[in-house]
């Protein structure tokens, strides 16, 4: 049965009014500090709509909600962005463009959904039974009768029916754009050709890097000529560029040496300890381990010690010194067969009860799946499978470290009490419970201030401008990193836990130097250098890839013009270059042996080409081609149905991949987000 809980976690509603309101007040007061321009600042524009702050946040919060994620790390946190964004794109573009196209879902149509009749994956995720994979229509009944009385159920349930009907109306959206996919008959025509046909012959040709750059002339005029001809070659996403340099934190030689002494005294005291186990929990850098571990899952080194009761290290293994030694030993099986049956810690007396019938042999399968509430492994008779006794910890270890199999244990743990039945047991072997110490390499707290007093000197130099930037790293023996910050980008590529550093980008002005950041183990220190929100790259910055472009064409033009003759032999010989064979050639081969170039244009010109005729120059990627086709060979490989059926299917799957993005293109949205979240 599904209950408030489960919607909570599923589809629950904000956080509560109080902290919400609370957090937002205290984000508010903020805007001073994170460059605030009014009381709510935008965070980006959707379809011409602007997002505020207090309605991204309101979003995210419900969203986390939702799904029950949580902000444990970078990469959950971006999840949630992500996932908020595509919520808001949905209330300002798809909502308002299926209602202009009159598309939305009926009091019928739901009613089908809500029976199970037809299928929706939102409310499936609610309230599918695990037992049966099945949708529990009595289940929705039940929640909905809490619903009545409870307002925050209805409100999980009207953020549900709101999931359900954006589902419905895309599903018939992306219908229409199915609907509106047709294959023709040329093309099932050239597609059954395409597949059926393998040609054969010979061709020559010329690259360009064998034509030297001071042959042909590229000036100014052409590069912008060619620029102004293909400018939607170079559209952009907004863009910030960072220079930053890299105070690298490494431990010196002599901390490295006060390391190695610290691990070694350390070391002597651990050995000498009467109690290990609490030796190591009273360091900091210590541990015991709630598990119990063969002699085969420690390395050869420490299993050798550790198995003849004698410390193991110090050693310096993975970059930190380490040292262990056994707290407690059992002889226990590697491995353990069980099924289990789960019941609340209140049904004390029903799992006594259950304990005697079953080891009077009853069925424990049967018994599983009538009372476990374990749902998971219920409805296989609480079958959990084979598991290493090294995964048990706690009550677990002591109740299962003697068993044999046919034995049925009561174990009470947490919040539930287990009754467990063993029915395979290897033989025993010695587990030992360990406590560790380690010490990583790394600098001390005096090298990091030291480190910290450099940094902080070159902030002082590096102020002003990107030359004083660039003069004080040098000074520093530092060299500066380029770093482009897409918009919508919370990261900066290529360094790690760099979020402040880009939200600190956002808030930047050209000229602006960065407060010193941690990023990961050192200090970073930026410049913002550039912030470009054209809508194309310009020129200056695509030069380089212009000029190669119009070097190609120039030097087909060359080579074009060189190109003499009427057969294959005679215009090789004028290209200087000699006639070699190709063969197995249809649409779908990439190269053309012999080329050693990716060429599609010359695949595409052998294959639209007929037998016996010398084809006009080919201007492929690497260089100018010229071919003759002597040979076609022909057989059934597709039919014209199966074509269709083909090229009907990859046309769906396209059009219906690119949908969203097409309409987020033509929604003209603007992230403005990484400068908060």
């Amino acid at each position: 049965m599904a209950s408030l809980n489960t919607l909570r976690t599923k589809f629950g509603i904000l956080l509560s009014i109080i902290i919400a309101l609370a957090l937002l007040a205290f984000i508010l007061s903020l805007k001073t500090e994170m460059g605030f321009s009014g009381n709510d600042p935008r965070v980006g524009v959707i379809d011409g709509e602007k997002i505020n702050y207090s309605e991204y946040y309101e979003q995210y919060e419900q969203v986390k909600n939702q799904s029950g994620m949580q902000e444990s790390d970078e990469e959950q946190s971006a999840m949630l962005a992500n996932a908020t964004w595509q919520a808001l794109i949905a209330k300002y573009v798809l909502t308002p463009g299926f209602e202009k196209v009159g598309l939305r879902m009926t009091e019928p149509e739901r009613m089908s959904v809500l029976s199970g009749q037809q299928y929706s994956q939102s409310l499936y995720s609610a309230f599918a039974d695990p037992r049966t994979g099945q949708l529990n229509v009595e289940a929705i009944g039940q929640f909905l009768a809490q619903a009545e009385t409870n307002p925050e159920a209805a409100r999980a349930w009207a953020q549900l029916n709101d999931q359900i009907r954006m589902e419905s109306i895309f599903q018939k959206y992306a219908g229409l754009i199915k609907g509106g996919v047709y294959v023709n008959t040329l093309e099932v025509e050239q597609g059954v050709a395409s597949a059926n046909n393998t040609f054969a012959g010979k061709w020559a040709g010329k690259r360009y890097s064998t034509v030297p750059d001071s042959l042909v002339n590229v000036s100014n005029s052409d590069l912008r000529a060619y620029y102004d001809s293909h400018k939607n070659m170079f559209k952009q996403t907004p863009s910030r560029t960072i220079s930053y340099v890299v105070f690298a934190v490494d431990p010196t030689e002599k901390d490295l040496k006060d390391l190695e002494n610290t691990a070694m005294e350390t070391g002597r005291e651990f050995a000498a300890a009467a109690e290990p186990k609490s030796f190591a929990r009273t360091n900091r850098s210590g541990k015991v381990s709630e598990s119990y571990v063969s002699g085969a899952q420690l390395s050869a080194e420490e299993s050798e010690a550790l198995m003849a009761d004698k410390m193991y290290g110090p050693v310096l293994k993975n970059n930190e010194w380490t040292m262990s030694r056994v707290v407690d030993s059992k002889m226990a099986p590697d491995t353990l067969g069980i099924r289990h049956i789960v019941l609340p810690y209140t049904q004390e007396t029903l799992a006594d009860s259950l304990l005697t019938t079953l080891r009077n042999g009853a069925d424990f399968a049967q018994t599983a799946m009538q009372y476990s509430v374990y749902e998971a492994t219920a409805a296989n008779g609480g079958e959990v499978g084979l598991v290493p006794f090294s995964s048990f910890t706690g009550e677990f270890v002591d109740a299962l470290a003697n068993a044999k199999a046919g034995d049925i244990v009561k174990i009470a743990a947490g919040d539930a009490i287990q009754l467990i039945q063993v029915y395979r047991a290897d033989k025993p072997s010695k587990h030992l419970q360990i406590a560790t110490i380690t010490y990583p390499v790394e600098a001390s707290d005096a090298t990091r201030r030291t480190v910290h007093s450099q940094a902080g000197t070159f902030s002082v130099d590096a102020k002003g401008s990107s030359e004083a930037f660039a003069d004080a790293a040098s000074a520093a023996a530092l060299t500066p990193r380029v770093a482009q910050i897409m918009q919508g980008d919370r990261t900066v590529r290529g360094l790690e836990d760099s979020r402040e550093v880009a939200r600190w980008a956002y808030g930047a002005e050209p000229g602006d130097l960065s407060e010193i950041f941690s990023v990961g183990k050192d200090y970073v220190i930026a410049m913002l250098t550039e912030v470009d929100n054209d809508k194309y790259a310009s020129l200056e910055k695509v030069a380089a890839q212009v000029r190669a472009q119009v070097l190609r064409d120039k030097k087909y033009d060359y080579i074009v013009k060189s190109l003499s003759g009427t057969t294959l032999d005679e215009q090789a010989a004028s290209l200087g270059s000699e006639v070699a064979d190709f063969s197995d050639v249809n649409f779908a081969t990439y190269y053309v042996n012999g080329v050693n170039a990716l060429e599609p244009r010359l695949v595409g010109a052998i294959v639209a080409s007929e037998k016996g005729v010398v084809s006009a120059p080919v201007k492929g990627l690497s260089g100018v081609y010229v071919f003759e086709v002597n040979d076609i060979q022909t057989a059934e490989k597709q039919t014209a149905e199966g074509e269709r059926v083909r090229a009907q299917a990859t046309a769906e799957s396209m059009a219906q991949q690119f949908v969203m993005p097409a309409i987020q293109q033509m929604a003209k949205i603007q992230d403005l987000r990484g400068k908060y979240f």
